[in-house]
């Protein structure tokens, strides 16, 4: 078992099979922060049925998916990508990894095609704990933490996130890949 002491930003929380709470079934939370003070992220695995359009006054042309970031705050617009090079003031999370930045032009962009899909991704509210709450959980042994690349998290479709990044893992990850959502059906 990983310990809570090697998650850092840019880390994936994994949700075990049997974690027992709705807002992270089969959930991948990608950390932002985590300290002493608390730990935040975004689900990389859930989508919602609205488009970025929908919560915003202006037009956006393409229709960019809203992810399901988390049970807090559901009211905040969130963003995460890996274009720097066009999107200035963001932070950097993970290599090629960037939360937030300039917003107006991130808009622009995306109405000018410059800025496609497979590199940003949205996020209507986010995932957060206390201080000290993550690492109790952890404790539990109630999450998996692993790394992955830009490349994977932009290009893997969310429904497949789960499965995917523990058989990649491999070894007893590959196996708890399988396990079905309800065992009672097994």
């Amino acid at each position: 078992m990983r310990t809570a002491g090697s998650i850092s930003k840019g880390s994936l929380l994994i949700a075990k099979p049997f974690l027992g709470d709705p807002n992270f079934e089969r959930g991948v939370i990608l950390m932002c922060e985590h300290n002493e003070h608390g730990s935040f992220g975004f689900v990389l695995n859930q989508t919602t049925d609205l488009f970025l359009g929908d919560v915003l006054d202006e037009t956006i042309y393409q229709d960019v998916t809203l992810h399901l970031g988390g049970p807090v705050e559901k009211n905040t617009l969130h963003f995460i990508h890996r274009r720097p090079d066009l999107v200035s003031g963001g932070s950097e999370i993970m290599d090629n990894v960037f939360w937030g930045g300039d917003f107006a032009s991130v808009k622009t962009l995306l109405n000018l095609n410059t800025l496609q899909q497979e590199d940003v991704r949205f996020f209507i509210g986010y995932s957060g704990w206390s201080g000290g709450q993550l690492d109790a959980e952890l404790n539990q042994d109630s999450w998996i933490i692993t790394n992955t690349t830009s490349d994977f998290l932009f290009s893997t479709p969310p429904g497949n996130f789960w499965r995917e990044i523990l058989r990649n893992m491999g070894g007893e990850y590959r196996s708890i890949a399988h396990y079905p959502i309800d065992p009672r059906l097994n």
